[in-house]
């Protein structure tokens, strides 16, 4: 396609660069005019066709960008004439990735994903980062962690802001620092295994030293400083030190603290806002608290934080509007200003929760914009090491930025347009990634957040951990139908379709390995030595090669989005699968062939894995960490960590 801007294209100019390259079009002297200009209100966006000539009106840079897509969007469908006009609901709305937890996104990833935001009009990033950013004279910080350079930084943040995106760090100043707080080089640091010793002049300087490190590379002058799930602080070496004091105490002079370096700096800071919500109950050790319609801030409380550091709430889960008003009551003794983070699920999966992340979010930005809540973000966590994606999450973000330009809830097919514009995906296509989950015995749209994709992978064949777990269920027959799916929905022609060849392959293991723990134990107390041998000689072979290429298909995508660092810990997960079925074989064989008289992992009773579970109405099951999928005996014990 051909286009032929009029107007003034200076601050522009770089990013139209940039997408005419992905949207395949060219700028000629005989190309379709579009007139470009202010819409002059900052909130209000204007794209149309009139008699053979466009026009873009914005209010801001970064939805010029928006508008360029929905005219091409227009164009390419075959529309002749068109207006639209949208009035922006947020003043900042955009995605969290996690980089902290292995999966670090390469530099040409990063602007491969603000392509796709620019295109949505999304017009924030939040890079969250533990310790994957390098802190001068800690040369532990980060260390082999895949850390980020400050000109890697910068060179992010210079391209996001040729398209109006705000890029901006989010760290932890007190606790969630488990990586670089191992290392025993900087245990004078350490209160607790994550948490740093407040209160003393070496861990101050550190904060400073991170909050300048963080901060330099960014135009933004916005931070987050963290502060979350901090149920450890003073617990250990503190404790000791400084004998029993209140954790409100602690964490308000600790803030006081940080609060001082953000000032100093020019800095604006924003923090979680989970610990002082379960500190007002009067006890910061479960989440429930923090999401109970009951909390009451005590006056004396409110009075004590400080006013000049945003509250992010953060609420991932729930679907009915009064439990997002409740919780937003909540917030609002405190005085501060509300920010909300929901949540694209990438958690603890191979794939997407899109049945709970897509209504979630709606229900959540509808009251955001009731409450008048005007900052969201959409977080996409790495827990336990981050088989996932966040390009996978794309029509997550679509769904986030659809909501930022409509003041009712967007209207799913539109949503799907706009996505499969912007990435080059059916939307249909992208929900097929939730139901590597959402399986037999999930609850509608996988409510309670089963995560079968990655336990009955990890899970070992002789132990059987999940086995009673899915028993009845045909999990063999719902993966062999979604690799068919999956393989019928997919486009060789679009950038993106690489993201469909883990979910496929993994379908490929699954089909096999899911039941075959079953298959095995019922074989064994039947005595059927016959099925026991054709297990152990055509069955777990080729699961095992199954495993090898989706570990090959896995190794080839971690390696086109992500920095190789991290990489070794799916590796070795990979490698485990492998090892264990190899056992498994020498196991069975040993029996049926007499060596052995009996196997001993198969005479164990299966036993239900969690309290989590079908039986109950409480989902396929859930289990958070690769070590207690794999194995329930110990893989690590600290003898002193401190």
């Amino acid at each position: 396609m051909k286009l032929h801007f009029e107007g003034d294209l200076n601050a522009l100019r770089p990013g139209i660069r940039v997408l005419s390259q992905e949207l395949k079009f060219s700028e000629e002297d005989n190309g379709l005019v579009v007139q470009v200009g202010q819409s002059g209100d900052q909130d209000e966006l204007e794209v149309g066709l009139k008699q053979g000539k466009a026009y873009i009106y914005y209010g801001q840079k970064h939805q010029f960008f928006r508008g360029l897509g929905l005219l091409l969007q227009r164009v390419s469908a075959g529309d002749s004439a068109f207006e639209l006009r949208e009035r922006q609901q947020f003043d900042t709305i955009g995605p969290m990735f996690d980089l902290s937890r292995n999966a670090v996104l390469t530099v040409d990833s990063f602007k491969l994903m603000l392509n796709k935001m620019a295109l949505m009009g999304l017009n924030t990033v939040m890079l969250y980062m533990e310790d994957t950013y390098s802190v001068d004279s800690e040369p532990y910080f980060g260390y082999m962690r895949g850390r980020y350079t400050y000109a890697e930084l910068k060179e992010i943040d210079d391209y996001a802001d040729q398209f109006g995106i705000e890029a901006f760090p989010s760290i932890q100043t007190l606790a969630h620092l488990e990586e670089f707080l191992k290392w025993q080089p900087v245990w004078d640091y350490r209160d607790t295994k994550g948490a740093l010793i407040v209160g003393e002049d070496r861990t101050d300087r550190l904060i400073e030293k991170m909050i300048e490190a963080a901060s330099a590379p960014f135009r933004s002058r916005k931070i987050h400083i963290g502060m979350d799930e901090a149920e450890e602080l003073g617990r250990g070496k503190y404790l000791d030190r400084n004998g029993y004091r209140s954790r409100f105490e602690i964490m308000t002079e600790q803030l006081d603290k940080v609060l001082e370096c953000t000032r100093r700096l020019g800095l604006k800071p924003m923090m979680w806002s989970d610990m002082f919500l379960k500190l007002a109950v009067g006890n910061a050790g479960t989440e429930s608290n923090y999401y109970d319609k009951n909390t009451s801030i005590p006056e004396e409380m409110a009075r004590r934080i400080p006013k000049d550091v945003d509250m992010v709430y953060w609420d991932y889960v729930h679907l009915e509007p009064e439990d997002y008003e409740n919780v937003i009551a909540n917030h609002r003794p405190l005085g501060c200003n509300l920010v909300f983070a929901g949540a694209v699920w990438i958690f603890n999966t191979f794939g997407v929760n899109y049945g709970l992340s897509l209504n979630a979010s709606d229900t959540a930005l509808q009251v955001c914009k009731k409450e008048g809540i005007r900052e969201a973000y959409a977080t996409m966590w790495g827990d336990d090491g981050n088989e996932g994606n966040p390009f996978a999450a794309l029509l997550g973000l679509q769904l986030y930025a659809e909501h930022a330009y409509s003041a009712e809830k967007p209207d799913r097919e539109w949503v799907a347009s706009r996505a499969k514009f912007c990435t080059g995906i059916e939307a249909d296509a992208f929900l097929l990634m939730k139901d590597l989950d959402e399986t037999p015995g999930a609850e509608s749209d996988n409510r309670k957040q089963s995560n079968p994709s990655k336990f009955l992978l990890y899970q070992d064949v002789l132990l059987g951990l999940f086995d009673k777990q899915i028993e009845g269920l045909d999990m063999a027959g719902h993966y062999a139908r979604l690799q068919h799916q999956i393989r019928s929905r997919r486009n060789p022609s679009a950038d993106l379709d690489y993201l469909f060849e883990v979910p496929e392959k993994l379908c490929g293991v699954l089909k096999r390995k899911s039941e075959v723990g079953i298959e095995l134990k019922r074989a064994y107390d039947a005595k059927d030595n016959a099925k026991l041998q054709e297990i152990a000689t055509e069955v777990l072979p080729a699961i095992a090669e199954a495993v090898r290429e989706l570990r090959n298909a896995h190794r080839v995508q971690w390696l086109r989005m992500f920095k190789p660092f991290g990489w070794e810990v799916i590796d070795i997960r990979y490698g485990g699968v492998v090892n264990r079925i190899d056992t498994a074989i020498y196991r069975l064989l040993d029996y049926v062939e007499g060596r052995i008289d009996r196997i001993e992992e198969l005479e164990q009773e299966r036993l239900v894995y969690s309290a989590t579970n079908r039986f109950n109405n409480k989902g396929a099951g859930w289990c958070s960490y690769y070590y207690r999928m794999a194995s329930p005996n110990v893989f690590f014990h600290v003898l002193n960590p401190f």
